[in-house]
């Protein structure tokens, strides 16, 4: 079960890193703490590797000062392509909620 969760919290993340990066600049130590400070519990061995895959991809664009070295902190900022993935994420997420929790009531109060 918990690598069952683990996929899925893989996903909730990659929307929250889209989500901030198209909003400003974000580094890891600052997504780590923004994660935490929902409730996800992510360690630096797995939220690097996520932001360099979301740059392989496209989705993100990291900048390190030259100056910095090998272990200089990035920044990564939401490309036009990770810009149509959060829009899309957004949609799916609207379309999701009102199936999973709209129309169960527990969105109601």
């Amino acid at each position: 079960m918990k690598e069952i969760n683990r996929e899925i919290l893989l996903s909730f993340w990659k929307v929250h890193v889209l989500h901030h990066a198209g909003q400003e600049p974000l580094h890891g130590q600052w997504m780590i703490n923004e994660l935490r400070h929902h409730g996800y519990d992510i360690s630096p061995g797995t939220l690097y590797p996520l932001l360099q895959r979301m740059e392989r991809l496209g989705w993100l664009k990291g900048k390190a000062d030259p100056r910095g070295g090998k272990r200089a902190r990035r920044d990564y900022r939401l490309t036009t392509e990770g810009r149509k993935v959060l829009d899309l994420v957004r949609e799916q997420i609207r379309e999701l909620h009102a199936e999973v929790v709209a129309e169960t009531g527990e969105g109601r109060k």
